[in-house]
């Protein structure tokens, strides 16, 4: 019985400082949220005094996708998505301003990504067994 109380309350202090540090990461995502929707569409903006480059990453490859479940190259997908969509407006508005686009190898970057996603999962509908899913998966992709 002791012990049981000593435990329990050992746990329920962990879990107790869980609950406060996941509170504090939540508030602290909220803090750095959007004021706008519209906001997600533009890359934010570095100071003008740091003079040097920032380096991106490079695209996924076909074999790091391949271990991937369909859920995680859903959510991939979309956010790669959301990368595309936000580089693009950004050169679209600095083409209109008749400024230098920054990187712009990020967007054949991002596009790789996104045909390989497809490649993966089309690998995948060409090996699924039943017909009628497999249809039903080559269907979704060609949406994509």
């Amino acid at each position: 019985m002791f012990l049981s109380r000593i435990f329990g309350r050992a746990l329920f202090a962990a879990s107790a400082a869980k609950t406060e540090g996941a509170a504090a990461a939540s508030a602290a995502a909220l803090s750095r949220a959007p004021q706008n929707p519209l906001e997600e569409f533009f890359e934010a903006d570095r100071s003008a005094d740091n003079e040097t480059p920032v380096v991106y990453g490079r695209s996924w490859k076909a074999s790091e996708l391949r271990l991937k479940s369909w859920d995680d190259l859903h959510k991939l997908w979309f956010v790669l998505l959301k990368e595309k969509n936000m580089l693009m407006t950004q050169r679209q508005m600095l083409h209109a301003q008749s400024l230098r686009f920054p990187n712009p190898e990020r967007i054949p970057k991002v596009r790789k990504s996104m045909c390989r996603i497809k490649h993966v999962l089309t690998e995948r509908a060409i090996e699924e067994p039943d017909p009628k899913r497999s249809a039903a998966m080559k269907k979704m992709i060609n949406s994509l």
